[in-house]
């Protein structure tokens, strides 16, 4: 059992090392290399399409023109009627084509039927025939008896079709030609028709050779691979064109080689042409090109130079809208069918054949894995910049690679499966990232909301990294309120715990939200007072003005609190006991961040500057005004605010003197001449003070006091009237310098 345990720990611990998305992929990448031996329809037309692209950017420039199409045209069919032709000048055409040396001559056509203009069928057709006439006619050869004494005199290949259901086939005295294969057995990997349309017997038995014609389109319509050999009715059969092939070469055998993915080639002697595992071949097409064709009608009018057809395949086929023969390839929306015949022959005579390779399958195989682990293993260490440079460097290296083989080898690898597996590793550990990124900001925002202001969560949820113990060194305003007589507050409340809650909770969301709307954040809450902070983690540049508005907003919200409370109580009839608040504000170089433990820890703020802060919070009740600020706050906030000067001072626990003033309004107040004479007044009071010109302070009190109507600073008055009498009776030290050491807090 603690075995067990400790297994089970172990593979916990490699999993959160390791990473759940990271083993997520694993299978992922897997699945998608099965997925590549399944090879579905999606996964296959992607791969065609791109082989397409390729073709269209790069197509084949058909430099050399092996091939010759004598096309039956709407020229011919103008001239010679409506096909199908008397077979005795089909015999006439093949005739001359064989006279002008053509090296082997093929049929896009099939003559299933006998010539219904054959003598015999023309006498049996007309009732009103003498019988010698019809005896005469009878006696002469038919039409394609003709036409096969003229195959047997010339290298003609008849076409022939496959069917998709089986037909009788009459008994044939064929020439017959060797069938040889390496490897292992073809039949389960050709295309498979289960019947065969062939010409008729006579015709036959007198041709050198027959091939398949047919051309099985791509899902889409496209045509793309034409196969060199196929099962037609249980017969192995060569292509129409790797037919002529054979025919050219003398060969009286063809080779089938195949490896353990399938058919690898078709050959003959001297002469091998790359297929796919199912024996196709993938044509390289050139362009649509009218040069290829000359027309029937000029072959038989002996207008067609033998140099156009010395020593070159011929094919006969149509170009005619009427017989829609017509194909669409990667090029071409439109072709007719039989040049996609000349295209076969014309790039297997260039060495232009386009190959896919059994071993391309294992190769975008391989390549889906290195990659798919590569970015497994690297996606959770790179930056995203990185990362996405990385998979820039991986498309190009893919594209780039498969690019080559097609420019340089003419083979088509494919770059498309591993590109969308890598792809699709990349995306989930991303969408894992991200929805592990979002479950964390949840739980900071949960965590941090009640705390910090919106703009300083929405910052920690969008970088969680800063959730970590430390912090930085940077100039920021500190805060500290208190409530005055909270004790008092507290008393009445003594026998209604809950209406004391209720008061604070009632009392501390005014003040929480003057501070959280001037960009300020909640440090903490202790009892009935606050530390708030700014200037960090957010950057603030103007945090000195941020704190004074916010700690006269403070003042005004509690103002407003009082009359409804006033309101309530004597509604009531209970005592009123107003509430005021004690604020001091200091700017400083602190360092903030997050303090505490690894279990537990606070984003907080800690230096010299946070403990004057506090002590200034602590003097307003002895000078007697709500608002203290420290010398860095109040000269950077001097132009907005009403701002007084009230002593020189050394706090408890310190020896640094520092200036404090009060915060005593707004721009307005500032500008009053009331508040300007009043400041006056108080700077002159402080001057005769710091230069012990005793009479002189306590003439320009009486003044300030006379000017003072509202009596806002009738305690500072009466503390600087105490010192004063006291200096008068103990004269200060001779190196005195105006500085007041408090001795409380």
């Amino acid at each position: 059992m603690v075995h067990h345990r400790v297994a089970q720990w172990r593979v916990y611990r490699f999993a959160r090392r390791f990473g759940y998305a990271r083993i997520l992929c694993l299978p992922l990448l897997a699945g998608f290399v099965m997925l590549r031996v399944i090879d579905p329809l999606p996964i296959e037309e992607l791969r065609v399409k791109i082989f397409d692209a390729y073709q269209v950017i790069q197509p084949r420039k058909a430099v050399q023109r092996p091939v010759v199409i004598v096309d039956i045209d709407e020229k011919s069919l103008a001239k010679y009627g409506q096909w199908p032709w008397p077979r005795t000048r089909v015999a006439e055409m093949v005739q001359q084509l064989t006279g002008l040396g053509a090296a082997a001559i093929a049929f896009d056509i099939v003559f299933a039927e006998p010539d219904r203009l054959s003598p015999s069928l023309v006498a049996d057709s007309f009732h009103d025939l003498d019988e010698e006439t019809r005896a005469r006619l009878k006696a002469l050869p038919s039409n394609d008896q003709v036409l096969a004494d003229v195959l047997r005199k010339s290298p003609v290949v008849l076409g022939e079709s496959g069917l998709p259901a089986a037909v009788p086939q009459p008994a044939l005295n064929l020439p017959l030609t060797g069938l040889a294969t390496l490897g292992g057995d073809p039949k389960p990997y050709l295309l498979s028709f289960p019947g065969l349309l062939r010409n008729v017997p006579v015709l036959e038995e007198a041709s050198p050779g027959r091939g398949l014609f047919t051309i099985r389109t791509e899902r889409d319509g496209i045509v793309r691979r034409v196969p060199m050999i196929m099962l037609a009715q249980d017969k192995l059969m060569p292509s129409l064109t790797f037919e002529m092939l054979r025919i050219v070469t003398k060969a009286d055998t063809i080779l089938v080689k195949l490896d353990e993915a399938g058919i690898k080639s078709v050959a003959v002697p001297s002469f091998e042409v790359p297929t796919d595992r199912n024996g196709q071949l993938w044509v390289y097409f050139a362009k649509h090109d009218a040069k290829r064709y000359v027309s029937a009608a000029d072959v038989l009018e002996g207008k067609v130079g033998r140099d156009a057809i010395s020593q070159k395949l011929v094919l006969i086929g149509t170009s005619a809208v009427g017989l829609l023969d017509v194909k669409t390839t990667p090029l071409d929306p439109v072709m007719p069918g039989v040049e996609v015949h000349a295209q076969v022959l014309e790039s297997a005579l260039t060495r232009s054949v386009l190959s896919q390779p059994n071993y391309a399958i294992g190769a975008e195989m391989l390549a889906a894995i290195l990659f798919g682990l590569a970015i497994i293993w690297l996606a959770p260490i790179l930056g995203p910049f990185t990362l996405l440079a990385f998979g820039a460097v991986i498309v190009c290296l893919l594209i780039g690679t498969s690019w080559y083989f097609f420019t340089q080898h003419l083979l088509l690898i494919d770059f498309t499966f591993p590109l969308v597996a890598s792809t699709a590793i990349y995306l989930t550990l991303v969408f894992s990232s991200y929805v592990r990124e979002q479950a964390q900001r949840r739980r900071i925002r949960s965590a941090f909301g009640q705390y910090l202001s919106p703009a300083l969560v929405e910052q920690l949820a969008q970088s969680p990294e800063k959730l970590v113990l430390g912090g930085e060194e940077r100039e920021m305003t500190i805060m500290f309120s208190d409530v005055r007589g909270f004790t008092t507050i507290s008393e009445s409340f003594k026998s209604d715990p809950q209406g004391l809650t209720s008061l604070m909770n009632r009392f501390l969301t005014p003040l929480t939200n003057a501070i959280l709307d001037r960009k300020g954040t909640i440090d903490k809450y202790m009892g009935d007072a606050i530390m708030a902070f700014w200037n960090a983690p957010l950057d603030d540049k103007t945090h000195q003005i941020h704190a004074c508005e916010a700690a006269l907003d403070m003042i005004d919200r509690i103002e407003l609190l009082n009359v409804e409370r006033e309101r309530e109580a004597r509604e009531a009839g209970k005592p009123f006991i107003p509430m005021r608040v004690g604020i001091g504000i200091n700017t400083g170089t602190c360092v903030v961040g997050n303090m505490g433990s690894n279990l537990r820890f606070d984003y907080s703020v800690l230096g010299d500057s946070v403990n004057l802060a506090s002590r200034l919070e602590g003097q307003s009740k002895s000078y007697g005004v709500p608002i203290i600020a420290g010398s860095g706050t109040a000269l950077a906030a001097k132009d907005k605010f009403a701002i007084l000067e009230l002593d020189f001072i050394t706090v408890k626990g310190k020896t640094e003197p520092e200036v404090i003033y009060a915060i005593a309004g707004r721009e307005d107040l500032a500008q009053s001449g009331g508040f300007q004479r009043l400041r006056n007044l108080t700077l002159e009071m402080l001057s005769c003070y710091r230069s012990r010109d005793w009479e002189g302070a306590l003439a320009a009190i009486e003044k300030g006091r006379i000017a003072d109507e509202a009596h806002t600073l009738k305690m500072l008055y009466d503390l600087y009237q105490e010192r004063i009498l006291a200096f008068q009776k103990t004269p200060p030290p001779d190196n005195w310098n105006g500085v007041f050491a408090l001795t409380t807090k």
